[in-house]
């Protein structure tokens, strides 16, 4: 499998609800660095995975509403725990949405799995990654 690898980062604020999280009950924040991976079998007429200027830019177009946002005030998550896991699945399904709208252009019809890493310090991180149809 051949893979690209495009990488941004967000700053949110956010609180968990339930006794297991401890002090993160409270409002605290997060520095999260997002690795977003596209894997193919082949690569394009170009030798490409995608094309990482439009691969990055649909990034940084999914992170912009959370960027500096308290995420327990926005409607989308209301009643989430927006723990790295859940946010990393997030990413995932908002790529997959633009890649079906084709903000990646045509070579995206081809990646067969994509794998969202988001990492909250040198020490913790968390991904989801899965197959596309």
């Amino acid at each position: 499998m051949y893979s690209l690898t495009v990488r941004d980062h967000m700053m949110i604020a956010h609180s968990f609800k339930g006794a297991v999280f401890g002090p993160a009950q409270k409002l605290h924040g997060a520095t999260f660095v997002v690795d977003l991976s596209f894997e193919t079998e082949q690569l394009d007429d170009d030798n490409l995975v995608v094309d990482i200027g439009l691969a990055s830019e649909a990034l940084k177009a999914i992170l912009q509403p959370l960027n500096y946002q308290n995420l327990d005030e926005l409607p989308m998550f209301e009643g989430q725990n927006t723990t790295t896991e859940f946010l990393a699945k997030y990413i995932f399904d908002e790529m997959a949405e633009q890649m079906t709208a084709g903000k990646l252009g045509k070579q995206a019809t081809a990646v067969k799995r994509l794998t969202v890493q988001l990492k909250e310090s040198h020490v913790a991180w968390a991904s989801y990654s899965g197959s596309l149809a």
